[in-house]
């Protein structure tokens, strides 16, 4: 009954990733909160995970021109490296530490968009 329930978080927060919504950042919080799933588990898995999710959101946000090619292009040229340096940097941090960052550094995104004001509209 237990992989029922998996199924349907995986199915949801695999949904709000193609969105852009961040259910990758929903699918750590519910392995490390509700099945006590070790923090380094939890991001192998969410990478993993990623892989199979990101795919899909490129190609419909590349057919409907949300993507710009030149930022594109910086941010993977900025990602690709920092990153490596990051999963060194996480690998030598306590885990304690880890998940305070990780929690705060999510607060801050939720409350910057709590108060967001698009200037469009």
């Amino acid at each position: 009954m237990k992989w029922i329930l998996n199924f349907i978080i995986g199915l949801v927060t695999g949904i709000l990733s193609g969105f852009g919504i961040g259910g990758g950042s929903l699918l750590i919080l519910y392995l490390t909160c509700i099945e006590n799933v070790p923090q380094y588990t939890a991001a192998g898995i969410n990478l993993i995970y990623f892989i199979f999710c990101a795919p899909a959101a490129l190609i419909s946000h590349y057919k409907n021109h949300l993507i710009d090619k030149k930022t594109a292009i910086m941010c993977t040229a900025a990602g690709i490296p920092f990153s490596v340096l990051a999963a060194f940097a996480a690998a030598a941090i306590d885990v304690g530490v880890l998940r305070r960052v990780f929690g705060i550094f999510l607060l801050y995104i939720g409350i910057k968009e709590l108060f967001y004001k698009n200037k469009e509209t």
